[in-house]
């Protein structure tokens, strides 16, 4: 098969390789996966870099977690139903070293999701880390039905997804945005009010929920910590997927004093459930006519070097797919 490789950590044009490899077959429980679509997110860029340091965990890894294609191959005890079938996939380079940034990916059952009618293989590619990390964010601290929840950043992959799925889930959901151009993406996503982050965003955020807000889904943990302990009621909570600080300063009386509840989130290491309710959920958003991400890049394999490129540097709003 064709792909895309590393064997050592650096910047893409430096370390990324296209060319042939053996062609994979699955084990029992597993699924082989023709790749229409393969999706980059910055989990994906980070762990090439090496940007925290963990090093190579495999001497040669095939990048990409998401993806989204057609099942042609299946391994022992999977139902014979399976074969032909469009599918999305997720965790295919978590804890194992080939992901979908090839013709061919294999990935246990249980990682793998049908794709629903009319959905394109795109949006499917785009589906598994935030979508995943946005449903256990919504969820985390319990039901939010009737109650109020804040999504920072808003217009990104995580956040929106975390939009539609709070809003689905019987929420009052406020947005906010880094900017004005990115409101209608917050809104489209199902987000009852948007807001701009900045300067007035407490006062703005108390305008629209006097009373305080029951949860927040983060993006930006350190910048962001102190309005939203401002903003949060007795006894709410925040889930934390991202940070801009490495190392933010956690205001420990006061969130003690309101009894908050803090979650931080890493989508490799959710509970399998977790993760299987989420494709669930999101599924069933896209079939109720969520229209899902905008797709900005569509590039081919061989330039796998500047899809990751434009994932550290946008030059437009929207999501990244490899086509291989």
């Amino acid at each position: 098969m064709r792909a895309a490789w590393y064997e050592k950590q650096g910047p893409a044009t430096e370390v990324l390789r296209v060319g042939e490899m053996p062609d994979p077959h699955p084990a029992g429980s597993e699924v082989r996966i023709r790749v229409v679509a393969s999706g980059v997110n910055p989990g994906d860029v980070k762990k090439r870099q090496d940007t925290f340091g963990y090093g190579m965990a495999y001497a040669r890894v095939i990048p990409h977690s998401d993806g989204a294609g057609q099942v042609d191959e299946i391994g022992e005890g999977v139902p014979s139903e399976w074969l032909g079938r469009a599918v999305w996939c997720y965790g295919a380079q978590s804890y194992r070293p080939f992901g979908t940034a090839a013709e061919f990916t294999v990935v246990p059952l249980d990682q793998v999701a049908p794709l629903p009618p009319g959905v394109s293989m795109e949006q499917g590619a785009c589906l598994g880390i935030p979508g995943i990390t946005a449903r256990r964010a919504v969820h985390v601290a319990g039901a939010v039905s009737g109650r109020t929840v804040l999504v920072q950043g808003a217009a990104g992959a995580v956040g929106l997804c975390a939009v539609q799925l709070a809003r689905r889930a019987g929420a009052q959901v406020i947005g906010t945005i880094r900017s004005s151009a990115d409101e209608a993406t917050a809104t489209t996503a199902g987000a009852h009010q948007v807001v701009l982050n900045d300067e007035q965003l407490i006062a703005k955020v108390r305008a629209l929920a006097p009373d305080g807000v029951d949860h927040i889904i983060e993006v930006a943990f350190g910048t962001n910590l102190e309005a939203d302990l401002e903003l949060l009621k007795l006894n709410g909570s925040i889930a934390a997927y991202a940070t801009d600080r490495e190392n933010p300063q956690i205001p420990f009386w006061p969130m003690v004093f309101k009894d908050i509840r803090l979650f931080f989130l890493g989508s490799d290491d959710f509970p399998r459930e977790a993760k299987a309710l989420a494709a669930k959920d999101l599924n069933a958003a896209l079939e109720a006519g969520w229209s899902g991400f905008n797709i900005a890049e569509r590039i081919p394999l061989s330039e796998i070097a500047r899809a990751h490129q434009l994932v550290e540097h946008p030059t437009r709003r929207g999501r990244v797919v490899v086509i291989p």
